[in-house]
């Protein structure tokens, strides 16, 4: 968008979306193309949901995690479950590594969002607080509100309801978080998500693969360690 403009980079959006799913026939498999086809709908689903919960202080973890789901679950376990499909894998084998990658695409999202109030700008590619800025019910936010006295429900209430946001905010919004212990229950639920998919593992043969997914939920979630 920035090089080229705004018409042609939709352009080139839709070229993408249509060659998708050129690529996704090309395998042949029905079945694929459906667990494609339906992650591509609940992705766009997870977006709207998304959209609608945007700024709303009583947006709830349920609700949180209905939108990962659709906007970043969705796509890992897609993946992982089409893979499964083409290697012809037995049906608790699939459905395993289906659990596997939406556990995987909850923790790295829970992650991402809670490194936006702990990394910094070289680690993460975007400046620390950029989530807070923007008014996102992220995890950390929506935890730290479930614990929220008056005064505190009353600064949320400006600086993400209203989005009166000033000098010395995204301070006070740390020691909120850090106060009620909603960075620490967040960096648990991360962790908690990348075991749930790791167990999910044990279904599977004993293999090299078998281990390089099982270090890929361990890297999702090594920055929080």
């Amino acid at each position: 968008n920035l090089l080229w403009d705004n018409k042609s980079s939709v352009l080139v959006g839709d070229y993408l979306f249509a060659r998708s799913f050129q690529l996704m026939t090309d395998t042949d498999n029905l079945r694929v193309l459906s667990i494609l086809s339906n992650a591509s709908a609940v992705i766009t689903e997870g977006e709207v949901l998304q959209l609608s919960a945007a700024e709303d202080l009583n947006t709830t973890e349920d609700t949180y995690y209905k939108v990962v789901r659709g906007k970043t679950a969705a796509l890992f376990s897609a993946a992982t479950e089409a893979g499964a499909v083409l290697a012809g894998a037995p049906e608790d084998q699939i459905a395993a590594l289906h659990d596997y990658g939406e556990s995987l695409g909850i923790a790295f999202q829970v992650v991402d969002d809670l490194l936006d109030y702990l990394s910094d700008a070289e680690t993460m590619g975007k400046n620390v607080g950029d989530d807070f800025r923007e008014r996102k019910l992220t995890l950390p936010l929506i935890k730290a509100l479930a614990k929220a006295d008056a005064d505190a429900r009353a600064f949320w209430t400006r600086t993400i309801d209203k989005g009166d946001q000033r000098d010395g905010d995204l301070e006070h919004a740390m020691e909120l978080l850090h106060a009620t212990g909603a960075l620490e229950e967040t960096r648990a639920a991360a962790l908690e998500w990348a075991d749930r998919g790791r167990e999910r593992l044990k279904v599977l043969p004993e293999s090299e693969l078998r281990q390089m997914l099982d270090d890929l939920a361990d890297y999702v979630v090594a920055r929080l360690r």
